[in-house]
C-alpha cells in the first residue's frame, strides 16, 4: 500500500482522475457513451405542390482488397483481423464494418478502434490497446486492511485494464464498507500511466465514520412503550453517557432483520399471536452519517390459552403423561415460547423411553371472537428405537475404548436421550476434547435403528512448561513441570513438577489410572516432598518466617463407582513432618525462647510420623469442567493412627449446586470440617492437634492468607508502660489454625460476549461467609519491658520486667537497684479470633485462561470482621510461560 499522494506528485502529468482523457481519447473512464447527434432538419422548398419522397439510395457493396492494422503494440495484426472477422476478398457494407468495430470492443482489449479506407477497399484498422495493469494500490484504508479488501478486487497485475472492471471493483469495495456500517465511504479509482502501455490502478478510499443508529421509532404499538420494545432488540440507539462502550449502535441490515424476529418473539410470549411487523424502514440521514429506523407494527388482539389437550398415538406415552410434562395451564396468556419449551421437554421425555425420532407437534385452533388459542399436542406413531452402532471419529491419539467406556448405553440397547446426554457430559469432562463436542444422532439402516456419532476434536493434553509468576500472597513463583492427562492415549495421568516460591518449595510425582486393568477402578500413586515456611508481618509490613515444615511421604488411592453419579474413593498416606524454628532468631542458649517465638510455636518443634487411611464419597452430576448445571457433593474422613505418632479423625464435607439462567450461571457452595483428637494433650495450654494438622481456611476472599481464625498477636508497650492500640498490619501476628471451620459462598458468573469467552474470561460476583475456630488457648506472655544492665561489664543479668522502669520482675517481685538497668519496651500477647461467628465479604473477580497461564484476580471487601482479622482488598495470582 502507498499512503498519501507523494509518490504520484512526481508524475502529476500522468495522474488521471475518473472521467479525464486517456491518451488523447475524450471518452471518460467511468462515463457512459454519448448519444449520437441528431441530423439537422432539411428545409422544405417553398412550393404549393408537395414533393415526392426521395428514393433511398442502396448502400454500395465493395470488396475488401487488403486489411492493415495500425496502433497495435502487444497484439499481432492477424489477431486483430481475427477479432474483427474481416478477410480480404470478402464483400463489405457499412453494417459489416459496424459489426467489426463492435466485435473489437467486445474483447475488452481496446480503448479505441476505427476503420478507414472504406472507399477504396484497402481497409486500415486503427486501434489503441487497453493498458496492462502493473499493480493494484490501496490508499486511505485504515479500518479494513489489505488482506480484507484485495480478495474482493477482481482486477490483478498483468491483466488488461477496463473501465467496467474498475467500476465493479469500486462497487465491491463499497459493499465491504457498508457491511462494516460505513455508508459514507467513498472510493475514487485512479490510474497512473507507465511506459510500455502499463498502468498502476489506485483505489483512493475515504472510509468515513460508522453509521450510527440515531433513533429507533416504533409506530402502532399500544400494549408496550417504545423503550420496552427497544430493550428486546439487538440494535441500540447511539448516544448516552457510556455510548462509547456500545458496539451494537451501528447500522447493520442483518441485525435489522433479526430485530424484527426479536419483536415478534417477544409479542408471541405475551399472548399476541397475530402480531406482525408491517414495515421496517432504515433511512439514511442527509449527512449520510446516521440512520433512523422506523418499525410499523400491528399488535392484534391478545389471546389466552383455551383448551389444552393431548392426542398421543404412543401407548406408553399416554395423554395424561403428555399434559403432565407440557405443564401448560388453560386460561393463562398464550405464550409461544412456553409451547416451544413444552415440545422440547416432550421430545426429551419420549427419548428417555426409547423414541428417538418422536413426532410431536402442536396444533392450534384460534378463536378470534373469544380471543382464545386452543392447543392440541399431537404425538404421532413412531417405533421404539435401538442403537445400531456407535461411530467414533476424529480421535488420532485417544484410543476408542477411552471414549467408548464413557458411553452410558451400548450398541443394541434401547435408545435413551437422558443416557446420551449423560454420555456427552462424561466425555466432555475428560478434558481431552474441544468444548463444543456433541453426540450426533442419525437414522440407521431401519426406521427403528439409530446411529450415534461421536466426532471428537482433540486438544493438547500434555504440557511441558517452565513458568514463572507473581502472587500477592507468595511473591515470586517458579514452576517446572511435565504432565500428560492422556498418557499414551489411554486416559491415564502422569505428572511431575517442581515448585519454588519465597515461602514454599515442593517436588512431586504422581500417576493416576481411572480404569485400572480396564475395570472401572481408579488407581493412583504419589510421592512428594514439601517445604513450607509460615510467616508473620513485622512493624514495617515486612514478612518474618516463623516456623518451617518439611513433609516427605507418599500415598496410594483407589476408587470405584457406586452408581452413575456416586463414587467411593479410599486412600492411604504416610508422611514424616519436621517442624523447626530459626535458631538465630528464636533460640537463646540453644533452647527455643518463648519470649522470642512464643510458647505456641516452641511446643510444635520436632519430627512426627503420620500414617493415615481415609475415604471420600462423591456425588457429581455436573455437565463438564466448567459446570453450568448439576451438583457436586463430597464427604470425606481421614483416620490418622494406623501406626505413627499422631491420632485424630478429620471429617470434611463439600457441596456445590450449579444452575444457569441463560448466560448467567449461579453457584451455591458450602463446606465445613472438624478434627477430633484421639490422644491427650501433651501438656497444659497445648492442643492435642498439632499446628500442621489444623485447618487454616484461606479460601474466604477479602482476607489475607491465614487472615481469619485463632491467632496470637503481640501488642507492643510504650516506654511509659501503656499498651499501644492493636494494629494487625504492624503487630506480630501468628495464625495458629483451628479444629473446626465452615464456609458458604454464593457466586454469579456473568455473561460475556463470544469474543471474550473465546479468550477464556469468566467474570463473577460473589458473597463469602465463614469462620475458623476451636483451639486450646496457648500460654501467653506479658512483658512490659526487657531490662538490660547499663554496665555491660557488670555481673548483672538481663531479665523481663512487669514494670516499665525495671522495678519489678515478671512475678511482681521488687528489683534492687533498678537504675542499673536500661528498659526496652516489651509486648503483650493476646489470643484472638477463636469464635464461630461468621466473617462476611463481597467482591468481584475474574478467571482468565490466558496464553501465558491461568490468572485469577479478586477485589473483595470484608464487611464483617473480628478483632485480629487481616482483611485484604485485592489479590491476584498469575503464571507466565517463558
Amino acid at each position: 500500500m502507498i499512503s498519501g499522494k507523494t509518490s504520484f506528485s512526481r508524475r502529476a502529468g500522468a495522474l488521471l482522475l475518473v472521467g479525464t482523457v486517456l491518451g488523447g481519447s475524450a471518452t471518460p473512464l467511468l462515463a457512459a457513451q454519448a448519444a449520437p447527434a441528431q441530423p439537422a432538419a432539411t428545409q422544405q422548398p417553398d412550393t404549393a405542390q408537395p414533393q415526392a419522397p426521395a428514393a433511398v439510395a442502396p448502400q454500395p457493396v465493395r470488396t475488401i482488397r487488403s486489411i492493415t492494422v495500425r496502433g497495435n503494440q502487444r497484439l499481432e495484426p492477424e489477431t486483430v483481423r481475427a477479432y474483427a472477422n474481416l478477410t480480404p476478398g470478402e464483400t463489405y457494407t457499412r453494417e459489416t464494418l459496424d459489426k467489426a468495430l463492435k466485435d473489437l470492443y467486445a474483447t475488452d482489449l481496446f480503448a479505441d478502434a476505427n476503420i478507414s479506407g472504406t472507399e477504396t477497399g484497402d481497409l486500415v484498422i486503427n486501434v489503441r490497446e487497453n493498458p496492462v495493469i502493473n499493480r493494484i494500490i490501496l490508499e486511505g484504508n485504515k479500518r479494513l486492511k489489505e488482506d480484507k479488501i484485495m480478495p474482493e478486487i477482481k482486477e490483478a497485475p498483468r491483466q488488461i485494464f477496463t473501465r467496467s472492471a474498475a467500476r465493479a471493483d469500486v462497487a465491491r469495495i463499497l459493499e465491504l464498507y457498508r457491511r462494516q456500517g460505513r455508508f459514507a465511504a467513498r472510493v475514487d479509482p485512479k490510474i497512473v500511466q507507465l511506459d510500455q502501455n502499463r498502468v498502476d490502478v489506485v483505489f483512493e478510499i475515504h472510509e468515513g465514520d460508522l453509521a450510527k443508529v440515531r433513533a429507533i421509532n416504533i409506530l402502532g404499538n399500544k400494549a408496550f412503550p417504545d423503550d420496552r420494545l427497544r430493550k428486546e432488540m439487538y440494535t441500540r440507539q447511539a448516544g448516552g453517557v457510556l455510548g462509547f462502550l456500545k458496539s451494537n449502535d451501528t447500522y447493520d441490515p442483518d441485525r435489522l432483520a433479526a430485530d424484527q424476529q426479536k419483536l415478534r418473539a417477544f409479542y408471541l410470549t405475551q399472548g399476541y399471536a397475530d402480531f406482525r411487523v408491517v414495515q421496517a424502514l432504515a433511512e439514511l440521514t442527509p449527512d449520510r452519517r446516521d440512520f433512523v429506523i422506523t418499525y410499523v407494527v400491528d399488535e392484534g388482539p391478545r389471546y389466552h390459552f383455551g383448551t389444552v389437550e393431548a392426542d398421543s398415538a404412543l401407548r406408553d406415552f399416554p395423554n395424561s403423561e403428555v399434559l403432565k410434562v407440557a405443564k401448560i395451564q388453560p386460561g393463562t396468556w398464550f405464550n409461544a415460547k412456553q409451547v416451544e419449551d413444552a415440545i422440547t421437554n416432550l421430545n426429551e421425555a419420549a427419548g428417555n423411553i426409547g423414541y428417538a425420532f418422536a413426532d410431536i407437534n402442536p396444533a392450534y385452533n384460534r378463536d378470534p371472537d373469544k380471543k382464545v388459542m386452543n392447543l392440541t399436542i399431537k404425538v404421532g406413531e413412531t417405533p421404539r428405537v435401538y442403537v445400531e452402532r456407535i461411530d467414533i471419529t476424529g480421535n488420532t491419539s485417544t484410543r476408542d475404548k477411552v471414549i467408548r467406556r464413557e458411553f452410558r448405553l451400548n450398541e443394541g440397547d434401547a435408545f435413551n436421550a437422558q443416557k446420551v446426554k449423560r454420555s456427552q457430559d462424561r466425555i466432555q469432562s475428560l478434558g481431552f476434547f474441544d468444548d463444543k463436542f456433541e453426540i450426533k444422532q442419525s437414522e440407521g439402516s431401519a426406521p427403528d435403528r439409530i446411529v450415534l456419532g461421536a466426532n471428537v476434536e482433540e486438544k493438547p493434553t500434555g504440557q511441558l512448561q517452565l513458568s514463572g509468576g507473581y502472587s500477592s500472597l507468595e511473591r515470586w513463583i517458579i514452576q517446572l513441570g511435565i504432565s500428560q492427562n492422556n498418557f499414551l492415549g489411554k486416559g491415564q495421568q502422569v505428572d511431575a513438577q517442581v515448585n519454588w516460591s519465597l515461602y514454599s518449595k515442593s517436588i512431586e510425582a504422581g500417576f493416576t489410572d481411572p480404569y485400572f486393568l480396564d475395570k472401572p477402578i481408579l488407581f493412583g500413586a504419589q510421592l512428594f516432598r514439601r517445604d513450607y515456611s509460615s510467616f508473620n508481618y513485622l512493624a514495617d509490613n515486612s514478612r518474618q518466617t516463623t516456623y518451617k515444615q518439611v513433609s516427605t511421604g507418599g500415598g496410594l488411592r483407589f476408587g470405584f463407582p457406586l452408581s452413575e453419579y456416586w463414587s467411593l474413593g479410599t486412600r492411604y498416606t504416610l508422611s514424616q513432618d519436621d517442624i523447626s524454628l530459626d535458631k538465630g532468631t528464636f533460640y537463646t542458649d540453644g533452647v527455643c525462647d518463648p519470649f522470642k517465638a512464643g510458647s505456641y510455636l516452641c511446643d510444635q518443634i520436632g519430627k512426627r510420623l503420620t500414617s493415615a487411611i481415609g475415604y471420600s464419597t462423591i456425588y457429581d452430576d455436573t455437565d463438564g469442567i466448567h459446570p453450568t448445571r448439576g451438583q457436586q457433593i463430597t464427604f470425606s474422613q481421614d483416620f490418622a493412627g494406623v501406626g505413627g505418632d499422631v491420632r485424630y479423625l478429620r471429617t470434611q464435607g463439600f457441596a456445590t449446586k450449579y444452575r444457569s439462567f441463560g448466560s448467567w450461571i449461579l453457584s451455591v457452595h458450602a463446606e465445613g470440617g472438624y478434627i477430633k483428637a484421639l490422644q491427650s494433650a501433651p501438656g497444659p495450654f497445648r492442643d492435642p492437634i498439632r499446628i500442621t494438622d489444623r485447618f487454616f481456611n484461606s479460601d474466604i476472599r477479602g482476607f489475607d492468607i491465614r487472615g481469619i481464625g485463632p491467632r496470637v498477636v503481640r501488642i507492643p508497650y510504650n516506654s511509659d508502660g501503656t499498651l499501644q492500640d492493636l494494629d494487625v498490619n504492624k503487630d506480630v501476628n501468628d495464625a495458629i489454625g483451628g479444629k473446626a471451620f465452615y464456609l458458604a459462598r454464593i457466586e454469579l458468573q456473568l455473561p460475556v460476549s463470544s469474543t471474550l469467552k473465546s479468550y477464556g474470561l469468566r467474570p463473577s460476583v460473589y458473597v463469602d461467609a465463614g469462620s475458623l475456630w476451636d483451639i486450646t488457648a496457648p500460654q501467653l506472655n506479658n512483658v512490659v519491658a526487657f531490662c538490660s544492665p547499663t554496665d555491660l561489664s557488670s555481673s548483672l543479668a538481663a531479665f523481663q520486667s512487669s514494670a516499665a522502669d525495671c522495678s519489678k520482675d515478671l512475678n511482681g517481685n521488687a528489683v534492687s537497684n533498678p537504675t542499673a538497668y536500661s528498659a526496652t519496651p516489651g509486648f503483650k500477647e493476646v489470643f484472638l479470633g477463636n469464635s464461630a461467628r461468621p466473617r462476611v465479604s463481597v467482591g468481584i473477580g475474574v478467571n482468565w485462561v490466558s496464553p501465558f497461564g491461568p490468572l485469577r484476580l479478586d477485589i473483595a471487601k470484608a464487611l464483617v470482621v473480628q478483632r485480629g482479622d487481616d482483611p485484604k482488598l485485592f489479590t491476584f495470582n498469575v503464571g507466565t510461560q517463558f
